[in-house]
């Protein structure tokens, strides 16, 4: 296997691994911000787990189609606008999840601190 070949597989393997926390960072950050707020709520870890993937998709479909990303800290009103947006409309994607709009802007604001204060670059 020649050098080029190895780092393929190397960044190949290192991408799956960012996914995979950045996914888990998002899980955690949703528990706690669906704990704290009021409106909010999430019936299993199973819905947790897709949960998690249907934001960080939409996300990803957001900030590639836009630019933006749904950051409540990272653009400003925008940001938030369009975290409390993503977190409101992902209960039309998964069963088990369910938020009103109060609960949407709220657990924005949470999301935002959380999401702050959880270590690591979560930027794909």
């Amino acid at each position: 296997m020649s050098e080029v070949d190895t780092n393929r597989t190397e960044s190949g393997a290192s991408t799956v691994w960012q996914i995979i926390g950045r996914l888990v960072a998002s899980a955690v950050v949703l528990a706690i911000t669906a704990f704290f707020t009021p409106g909010f709520s999430i019936n299993n870890i199973w819905t947790l787990a897709i949960a998690a993937i249907v934001l960080t998709a939409i996300d990803y479909l957001v900030a590639k189609f836009t630019g933006l990303h749904a950051s409540p800290f990272g653009k400003g009103f925008v940001g938030f606008a369009l975290a409390a947006i993503t977190l409101y409309v992902t209960q039309f994607f998964v069963a088990g999840y369910s938020i009103s709009w109060v609960a949407a802007i709220i657990g924005a604001l949470i999301y935002g601190v959380v999401d702050y204060f959880i270590p690591g670059n979560q930027q794909m």
